[in-house]
């Protein structure tokens, strides 16, 4: 390989270090181990992480490439700098393993960094960064306060999410990411402002770029999700579950190379808009795109690497965003005439099953990992697994997948936005690591997610497969009143109160006790919970609600046996919950259970023959209700129960003032709802038992809640 870029005098570089750059230490078990030998390991870890992102740096021709952005989107490199060095800081008080902070300021301006929502909203905010040298001598401060409380923090194994140690190793897979993250924007930045380092220098291993075949990957089941006693540190989103049975697919023999994606260039692809999704034509007519974004045109094409150009290695790997690759795949598949597109997560994982890759910790590693080889990508021929090359290492993987969480998945109250904000449709995962990735990075179980538009050092392998790449819900509802309800659904026990519509449910089973079940109404059904526990018993359940919201929740959670919400917890603060129909001991409920939106004052004439109708705190909510208690006899079958269950909260604002059954002054004597229930109902109905009173709990936030009585009564409906 001939390199092409200029040389430049390092000697003035107060950054640059002269000792060789050290081996990148593996993330360790947290689990097993002689604890005092532990602190030794985690301290170790920490320098060797602490000292290699500082030493990124020598990579930057003088001060003024720190204050110059690489791209508009991101903040300058010196805010980098001093961010993981505050991350420490501002984790660890928060954590109060630190008694104060050492720098306020330092720790005030760099602690946020920039998601940007879109390709093209731009960041033009002015900041006042400090020197260089101020940054520097900040972080040794860091350093030395975080060495002082790894040597004197007790230390007991295993070191799980509870431990005082987590935010310390928290803090350490963070600068690995950003060890990876920041050697990105030097690579984008002005190649007048970096200079090539001999401890960040690149692979010069090339040579002819090989055809590229699809491999066939047997059907089989995948199962991902970290448990919560796993012995390697883990983000928030790689614990829970997932399973999934993968259909049999064909992948790409290797990554596809600069030589391969040359073709789709030459073929006029970033021309034309059939090939791009909307969103992805979008961001290649406003980028001006037409090649990828690190090849270089000088009389020949040249890649751009971390600190200089080279002529284009036509064998490595070829580094594109999420689009791109993507329009690649759309352009294969109309040439080929075969079903190419990228994998799914699942797909890469039974990708990694067949060409038998467990995690790499070997050294070297064998794959394109961890800086074990270089500070670059390598041939795509050079690091076989099975079948395949590259299945881990050289570039990550773009596939078709955005992050969502798994079931089970929680947020760490240390870092409870690492993963929430990417649960939006928008960030797509990318598998496998580059030749950067380090720590947590590395292994398969993480899961890192980027918006589409985004640049790593990242590309791709594509697949031939019939079967749909079927799109995960990552959405947590969010609308106040949504997650009210869904909370008092599926959610927890407060105050030891039991859950409502579970136990207003079991009343009208217990009730139900030697009579058919063949059919129940869920009047004002809301989410839905009554409706899946009458489903225990019935044969068939039909929730009704006037409100299609709540039914939307309750059709989720019965075709994908959970949902997701954002609980109000303080002012803008919230926290994320999922909820799954196998938790509550429901799965087989849901093919017994259909929600339809309905009006009980004016119910459709095939919502009839039941055997148990439930209307529950729905009567005082309704416009007619006096219409309903007529009519409802109407629905049931001789003998069948009516459940009914109100805290008989009479409000104009629900139900006019002349409509209300009860709570008022009749005959000049008080009326109840009771009264006015026996009134309406006993033409064709019995009252069964005398009344009961349920309480039941609404949480608002978690200092607001409120505790009502809701009182219950079964009518047996009258022979005809």
């Amino acid at each position: 390989m001939t390199l092409d870029a200029k040389e430049k005098d390092t000697s003035a570089n107060p950054l640059k270090s002269q000792q060789p750059l050290p081996t990148l230490l593996r993330t360790p078990n947290l689990a097993e181990g002689d604890p005092e030998a532990k602190r030794s390991e985690i301290a170790a870890y920490f320098t060797n992480t602490f000292d290699v992102y500082t030493r990124l740096f020598d990579c930057l021709d003088g001060d003024e490439g720190f204050y110059q952005k690489s791209i508009p989107l991101r903040h300058p490199l010196i805010f980098y700098l001093g961010h993981t060095a505050t991350f420490f800081v501002n984790k660890l008080v928060l954590a109060k393993l630190l008694p104060e902070r050492i720098d306020p300021h330092m720790e005030s301006v760099f602690a946020v960094g920039v998601d940007e929502m879109s390709w093209d909203d731009l960041n033009d905010a002015h900041y006042n960064w400090p020197a260089v040298s101020e940054v520097m001598a900040y972080r040794a401060k860091v350093r030395a306060a975080v060495l002082e409380l790894i040597e004197s923090l007790p230390l007991a194994l295993p070191i799980n999410w509870d431990s005082p140690w987590w935010p310390i190793v928290m803090g350490v897979e963070h600068e690995r990411i950003h060890l990876e993250t920041s050697s990105v924007l030097i690579r984008q930045h002005d190649l007048n402002k970096v200079r090539p380092h001999p401890d960040w220098a690149p692979l010069a291993e090339t040579g002819e770029a090989p055809g590229n075949e699809l491999i066939t990957v047997p059907a089989g089941t995948v199962n991902i999700g970290k448990s919560f006693n796993d012995a390697y540190y883990g983000w928030d989103n790689e614990y829970g579950e997932h399973q999934a049975n993968v259909e049999e697919f064909k992948a790409s023999q290797y990554l596809v190379s600069n030589q391969e994606f040359l073709e789709f260039v030459e073929a006029g692809g970033y021309e034309l808009d059939t090939f791009w999704s909307d969103e992805g034509r979008a961001w290649r007519q406003f980028a001006k795109a037409k090649h990828p974004t690190f090849w270089r045109w000088h009389n020949g094409w040249h890649l751009r690497l971390m600190t200089e150009e080279v002529e284009m290695p036509w064998d490595w790997p070829v580094e594109v965003n999420y689009h791109e690759a993507k329009a690649f795949c759309e352009w294969k598949r109309e040439h080929s005439g075969l079903p190419i597109r990228l994998p799914t997560e699942d797909e890469w994982h039974r990708l990694c099953i067949a060409a038998g890759v467990d995690e790499i910790d070997d050294r070297p590693a064998h794959g394109n990992l961890h800086l074990d080889h270089g500070a670059s990508s390598c041939p795509v021929t050079r690091f076989r697994h099975g079948q395949w090359f590259d299945v881990v290492g050289n570039a990550w993987q773009w596939v078709e997948t955005p992050t969502y969480p798994f079931d089970g998945f929680k947020v760490h109250p240390l870092y409870d936005d690492f993963t929430t904000p990417t649960f939006d449709g928008q960030h797509n995962l990318i598998k496998g690591g580059s030749w950067i990735s380090c720590g947590n990075e590395a292994r398969l179980s993480a899961r890192y997610a980027f918006r589409r538009h985004f640049f790593q050092h990242a590309g791709f392998r594509y697949i031939a497969s019939d079967a749909e790449a079927v799109q995960p819900n990552s959405y947590y509802e969010s609308d106040r009143l949504l997650t009210e309800y869904a909370e008092f659904h599926f959610g927890d026990r407060w105050f030891g109160v039991d859950n409502f519509p579970k136990a207003v449910a079991d009343i009208a089973l217990d009730a139900m006790a030697g009579k058919p079940v063949g059919k129940a109404l869920d009047l004002g059904c809301a989410c839905g919970r009554s409706s899946f526990e009458l489903a225990r018993q019935f044969n068939e359940v039909e929730g009704v609600d006037f409100s299609a919201n709540f039914i939307r929740l309750g059709v989720e959670m019965a075709e994908q046996g959970a949902v997701r919400y954002a609980l109000a917890e303080e002012g803008d603060l919230v926290s994320y919950h999922t909820r799954t129909l196998r938790e509550l001991g429901l799965e087989d409920s849901a093919s017994k259970v259909s929600f339809q939106q309905g009006d009980a004052c004016n119910l459709k004439p095939q919502l009839s023959g039941y055997d148990l109708v439930l209307a529950a705190n729905l009567i005082d909510r309704l416009y007619r209700p006096r219409r309903f208690l007529d009519s409802i006899h109407e629905r049931i079958n001789d003998g069948g129960l009516l459940v009914i269950a109100s805290p008989y909260t009479w409000l104009e604002e629900h139900t006019p003032r002349d409509e209300w059954i009860g709570g008022f002054k009749k005959d000049g004597e008080n009326y109840t709802t009771l009264d006015g229930l026996k009134e309406h109902l006993s033409s064709h109905f019995r009252l069964v038992s005398a009344p009961r009173k349920v309480p039941f709990v609404i949480r608002e936030t978690q200092h607001k809640f409120q505790h009502t009585l809701s009182e219950v009564t079964i009518w047996e409906r009258l022979p005809r």
